[in-house]
This record gives structure tokens, sequence and C-alpha cells, in this order.
């Protein structure tokens, strides 16, 4: 799986077969993530999206394709046939691994370019981990203004932390992209606990609705494990949103 480039790869491919720019509505992003989160292969998912516009070419209609969630079908049914070829391939693979580990990766030389082996320009990342400090520190400033309870501390917490990570990252001569988006994955992941578990429970309801309007006419198309965790993932852009915090993962660079 192209770890980094998982959204954007996605993106241009659903763009390119719809043959007009459309830029993905927060609803398309929320299923992309819930194929990432489900390991869905990054190849597997273009194949879908290729496949659902071959068969939708061949039928034209007046209709034309508005969403990605046209293509979830397609997906989750290439999904499954991958994941029945892969049971017999894993021995083969495992026994590819340790010869290959065996007979040593190392000797290529190392490039002194600063951008080697991150997946974005090192002031990109640098920037995007600055911008999402500023932002934290802003929404537990407004949220200890009115509260002092678990997710101000929760804030404060995740802003120190990434505050860690950002100077860590600034002086390291190699740094490590894969530990990086590890850490920040924990962070957004205690974060949305957080908010969730301590925001008025109507407001939670609320936005839990206006997920599931959302993504309405679409729910008979899409598998239910699919269905509840791309509401859940919109459920959570939602509430990050009302409390003023930021994706820290580097897909959202």
């Amino acid at each position: 799986m192209n770890y980094f480039n998982y959204f954007t790869e996605i993106e241009d491919t659903f763009i390119r077969r719809r043959g007009k720019h459309l830029l993905l509505s927060p609803m398309d992003w929320a299923l992309i993530e819930s194929w990432k989160q489900k390991g869905v292969p990054l190849h597997v998912a273009l194949r879908g999206i290729e496949q659902a516009f071959d068969s939708f070419e061949a039928r034209p209609r007046r209709r034309s394709v508005k969403s990605l969630l046209y293509c979830e079908e397609e997906v989750e049914a290439q999904y499954a046939e991958w994941r029945e070829r892969q049971q017999g391939a894993r021995a083969v693979e495992a026994e590819h691994s340790a010869s290959v580990e065996a007979n040593g990766q190392n000797g290529a030389g190392v490039s002194s370019d600063e951008n080697a082996g991150l997946p974005f320009p090192r002031a990109a990342i640098q920037a995007h981990l600055a911008e999402c400090h500023a932002q934290l520190k802003q929404a537990h400033a407004s949220r200890c203004a009115t509260s002092s309870d678990e997710l101000c501390e929760a804030l404060a917490r995740a802003a120190a932390r990434l505050a860690e990570l950002e100077a860590n990252f600034a002086r390291s001569v190699r740094p490590n992209a894969e530990q990086l988006e590890a850490a920040l994955t924990d962070l957004d992941a205690l974060l949305e606990r957080t908010i969730t578990a301590h925001l008025p429970a109507e407001q939670v309801r609320a936005r839990r609705k206006q997920a599931e309007e959302q993504l309405r006419p679409y729910r008979a198309r899409m598998a239910r494990a699919t269905f509840e965790q791309t509401r859940d993932n919109l459920l959570a852009k939602l509430l990050r949103e009302d409390c003023g915090v930021p994706r820290l993962s580097l897909f959202y660079l």
C-alpha cells in the first residue's frame, strides 16, 4: 500500500475517470478513510474505481457519476476477491520476506538529500506540524476559557506532545516518517475519543444525525461495516471542526 499517497491517488483516479474536475466531498473523504482503516490496498481501491467506471460507460445513462460512493460496491467486491487470493499466498510471501532479509538490503548508498525517505518535502511537513500545533493551542485556549475538563487536559497534552514531535523532526538528520505518522495517528485517536466523550450528548447526537443524513442516499449500496465506519469518520470530522481541532496525520498535509 502506498501509505502516504493513498488519498491523493484515489482522488486523482476518480477525477480522471469522471472527465470533469470535481472536488471530493467530506463524505467521499470519509469513505476513503474507511477503506484505509479496513486495510484495502491502494491498487485494489484504484482497480475498483476503474471497474466501476468501465461498467458505467458500457451502459450510458443520463445521470453522471457525482460521488466516489458510486464506486464503493465495486471496491468492496475487489477487496473481497483480493483477500481470498491472499489466503494461499501468505506462506510464500513470508518465505520471500525472510529470504530478502537474510540477503540484506542495506548495501545501497545513503542519499544526502534532506527529503530522502520522506513522503513530502521536509519543509512541508515542518509547516504542517507548526500549523497543527498553533491550531491545537488555540483550541485548548478556547476550551479552557469556558470549561476545565478532560477535553481541556487532552488538548494540552496533545499540544505538548506535538511540540515534542515537531522539535524532534526539526533536529533529526534523517527523520523516520513512519514513526512520526504512527505518533500523529495515536494523537488523532486520543483527541477523537476525548472529544466524543466530553462534548454535550445532544451535540454529538445532532452531528451523528447529520452524518447519517448525508450518507442516507448511499446506505443501501454500502456494506454495513463500511457504512458505519464512514459515518463514524464523518462524525469525527464534524466534531473536530466544532472544537477547532485539526487533523494531525500527514494524510491531511
